[in-house]
């Protein structure tokens, strides 16, 4: 094996979450009298956390006040409502199981609220995960390096020896950031050219070429 650990991105990654996140924002949007927003604007503003997206999801300006209490009612929905439509990527948990039984320490780490990806860690990869690490108060999220410095010091591997999967440029910037390896999926939320265009080193499109590299 040519690493130690494999860090994970979430959503885009390892888990389908669009049609969840979609719904929720949604959701949030009716009960605050605005219109409905498209999957595809939805899947375009995902990896930078959840103020972000619903920042960019907004279809006009509103107070800092609003925006908190519209961020507020979106966590607390989507917390209750983030496994309805989420799965798995096929492949993905028979991979992960692989890199497990050839005692490879695995983490997972998202921009998501820390609730809901320790929630959907425990759901889909059960006692898979070394470590699981959202969005929370108590560490910047990404691209800052911290979510993975703190993965690798948890689980007790050196960074050089840790690689990092995710689908966003916030996941390329992560790594570098970092000083780590990273491969970047294309069945996520970015197309191709736009990882290309992020400095993506190493692409692949299927959990199949993600093995050969990994094992």
């Amino acid at each position: 094996m040519k690493y130690q650990a494999v860090l994970f991105d979430m959503d885009g990654t390892v888990l389908d979450t669009l049609d969840d996140l979609t719904d929720a924002v949604n959701a949030c949007f009716r009960h605050f009298g605005l219109p409905a927003v498209e999957r595809g604007t939805v899947s375009a503003n995902l990896g930078n956390g959840a103020a972000f997206l619903i920042q960019h999801c907004l279809p006009h300006a509103v107070s800092d006040d609003e925006e908190k209490t519209i961020l507020s009612w979106y966590k607390e929905y989507y917390d209750a409502h983030c496994r309805i439509k989420t799965a798995p990527y096929p492949g993905i948990p028979e991979l992960m199981q692989l890199l497990f039984r050839n005692q490879i320490k695995l983490a997972v780490i998202s921009n998501k609220p820390d609730p809901a990806v320790q929630e959907l860690a425990t759901q889909f990869f059960p006692g898979l995960m070394d470590v699981v690490v959202g969005e929370s108060a108590a560490v910047r999220r990404k691209p800052n390096p911290d979510t993975v410095l703190k993965a690798a010091e948890a689980i007790g591997v050196p960074i050089d020896q840790c690689v990092y999967i995710g689908d966003t440029e916030v996941d390329i910037q992560t790594a570098k950031n970092a000083g780590m390896d990273c491969i970047t999926v294309t069945w996520g939320f970015r197309s191709r050219e736009k990882l290309q265009e992020a400095g993506a080193s190493v692409l692949v499109d299927s959990p199949e070429e993600l093995e050969l590299l990994l094992c």
